[in-house]
């Protein structure tokens, strides 16, 4: 049987990481794991501690969608860092790598990304990035990296989520041990934050990865809707979308459908 335990004493005997999860807070159940990490850092939290938990009776996505999720499924971690301006805006693309090339190295499978922050493998979603951040004065105070990653859930048991979510375990046939899939995606996160902070470009891998692109899309941004052809993505991973007039836009954030 895999490994569920993902206490810090567990995670501890395996991660080989210098910062992010040396200092770890587990809890059994939370409301959001991204609530906690906002509370910790009013008490000084260090940069690199991680908030994970088994449950969470209040999690959520992008957009202000609801995160579901059964007790002892999935990965349910928040990041706490403290980035400068041009880090932050790179930290969406070193989350999905990370979740990426952890899931690649630990199980062989091949994920890609949906623009902008959503993992898939085999079309389905399997994992969610949000990030939350605070300014002061025109500085970054703080972000949080949330990371939901579906694991050995089944997505049949969950109707809002069933034709369109999968997991490693739906995929492979078989459970997968919680604590290898954390300990190696924090030591991938590590090593794409750090490369963030030495001034190295990680968009081409990401750009690699990313399905939407070459294909007719449809963007949504709240009232704002969009249509064209997904034909790049800039070094801070913004969407460029050539228009039907033949302009080409630059878009920040949104959801992205493809065209019938």
């Amino acid at each position: 049987m895999p490994e569920i335990d993902i206490s810090p004493a567990s995670l501890h005997r395996k991660l080989r990481t210098k910062f992010i999860g040396q200092n770890i807070l587990y809890y059994p159940v939370t409301s959001s794991t991204m609530d906690m990490a906002k509370q910790v850092i009013r008490d000084g939290a260090e940069e690199g501690t991680i908030v994970i938990a088994d449950r969470q009776t209040a999690g959520r996505g992008r957009l202000g969608r609801k995160w579901l999720s059964p007790p002892d499924s999935s990965i349910l971690l928040s990041i706490i860092l403290y980035p400068k301006l041009d880090e932050l805006l790179r930290l969406n693309m070193a989350a999905c790598l990370a979740v990426a090339q952890s899931i690649e190295k630990a199980t062989g499978l091949e994920p890609t990304i949906k623009w902008p922050n959503d993992v898939l493998i085999k079309g389905k979603k399997v994992s969610g990035i949000l990030i939350e951040s605070d300014f002061q004065g025109g500085s970054v105070s703080y972000a949080i990296v949330g990371i939901a990653l579906n694991v050995n859930l089944d997505p049949s048991s969950i109707p809002e989520i069933s034709e369109t979510a999968t997991s490693l375990k739906e995929v492979l046939g078989q459970e997968v041990s919680r604590l290898e899939i954390l300990r190696c995606l924090l030591g991938e996160f590590e090593e794409l934050y750090r490369a963030l902070r030495r001034g190295e470009p990680i968009d081409r891998e990401w750009r690699r990865r990313l399905e939407t692109l070459g294909k007719e899309v449809t963007v949504r941004c709240g009232e704002d809707v969009r249509e064209g052809y997904a034909e790049s993505v800039d070094e801070d991973g913004n969407l460029l979308l050539r228009c039907p007039d033949g302009s080409l836009v630059t878009i920040a954030a949104g959801d992205v459908t493809l065209k019938a």
